[in-house]
């Protein structure tokens, strides 16, 4: 933890978030923050509230204002000392309040969800002719510039390029739910990031991230070195999976096999469950409708990826002795855990819960195997 200690920012309005009043910090009890790599974040603001005065008498102070209504956007920020991050940047969707007999003990709840679920609000029919599912992907993340949305679209390793004589890419969902279709066929996420700026997002429609820069380690059993309160990792040797089937080449008008041998995720444990398998390893069909060859390697593709992270670890933290924000949708490493659960790990989600004097991380870890594929992690 910094000298300058946890501070926490809360900015909402209705338009544009500023800074809060003084009476709305004074009011925060607690807030809760989830981050997954499935499904949408969301944020909760637990505030205490009462009737001190002649202004109150016909209703809350904090109900009255323009900062905590339905759709205003809600920024939390966490600083660490003089290093600013973005918690949440969210739509509040939700405001729950419980009146007591107790004078001041009254609570409002205020919840929501990150910026995607302005996303989620229409249903479109629309055509992409000729569209490739990168472009598509481009130009719907575009549309929603007004929340600061910068995109991160990561092509895929068999991309099919529609021909307007053979096919056109029709969109019948939600601009997030089309989005989230796209994802699944190559085994990739969509997802909005806060950041890294306060009032900026990060678009991400990828893979779940196997590489770059990891995060500070998570650290258990190491005396006073440990930041981890608690670890329990799990191994399910039935889930991972390969996947065979055949698809008829519209050029040819011949059947292809198609067939996976293991994931092209960029691996992340020394051992995977699904080579410990070897010839006890599932096998699951190619799903029917894959379309072309290319569609077909790549869905077939996705679906063996998509079941690798056979090995789970959960656990809980201090952020004030951690220093940092976990994130989710990266890279973290753990030590202390042992050589066959020590190593670098992919972080699926993190639960932040900050009330006064405490700030705790629960989080959970993924990946496809057992033992490190590294000799050292840095704290």
């Amino acid at each position: 933890m910094s000298d300058l200690g946890v501070r926490l920012t809360l900015m909402a309005g209705p338009t544009v978030p500023v800074p809060v009043p003084s009476a709305i910090i004074e009011a925060l009890r607690r807030v809760e923050v989830t981050h997954s790599d499935e499904g949408r974040s969301g944020f909760q603001l637990d505030f205490q509230v009462g009737r001190s005065g002649p202004a109150d008498l016909l209703d809350y102070g904090l109900a009255r204002g323009l900062e905590l209504l339905p759709y205003c956007r809600v920024i939390l920020t966490v600083s660490f000392g003089a290093v600013q991050r973005v918690l949440m940047d969210g739509i509040i969707t939700n405001i729950e309040t419980q009146p007591v007999n107790e004078p001041g003990q009254s609570r409002l709840v205020v919840t929501g969800e990150d910026v995607s679920c302005m996303m989620d609000r229409e249903t479109r029919q629309e055509e992409h002719p000729a569209q490739s599912d990168i472009l598509i992907a481009l130009k719907i993340i575009a549309r929603y510039a007004q929340y600061g949305m910068l995109p991160e679209v990561i092509p895929p390793l068999s991309l099919d390029v529609p021909l307007p004589t053979e096919r056109v890419p029709v969109q019948f969902a939600t601009d997030l739910a089309h989005l989230k279709e796209m994802a699944e066929r190559y085994a990739y996420v969509f997802y909005i990031i806060p950041g890294p700026k306060p009032r900026t997002n990060t678009a991400y429609w990828g893979p779940p991230v196997r590489v770059g820069v990891p995060q500070h380690a998570l650290t258990i059993g190491m005396g006073p070195d440990s930041n981890v309160d608690s670890l329990n990792v799990r191994a399910d040797s039935l889930a991972p999976a390969l996947v065979s089937g055949k698809v008829q080449d519209p050029a040819t008008n011949r059947a292809v096999p198609v067939r996976t041998f293991a994931s092209l995720r960029v691996p992340l444990a020394a051992s995977p469950l699904l080579l410990q398998a070897g010839a006890h390893v599932r096998r699951t069909p190619l799903p029917p409708g894959a379309g072309s060859v290319v569609r077909a390697l790549a869905r077939a593709q996705a679906l063996t990826d998509a079941t690798q992270d056979s090995v789970t670890a959960e656990g809980e933290l201090d952020a004030t002795r951690y220093g940092d924000l976990l994130q989710a949708r990266a890279l973290v490493g753990v030590r202390g855990a042992g050589y066959s659960h020590d190593g670098w790990w992919y972080v699926k989600k993190v639960t932040h819960v900050i009330e006064n004097g405490s700030y705790r991380q629960r989080f959970s870890l993924a990946r496809e195997g057992t033992g490190s594929t590294t000799p050292v992690v840095i704290p």
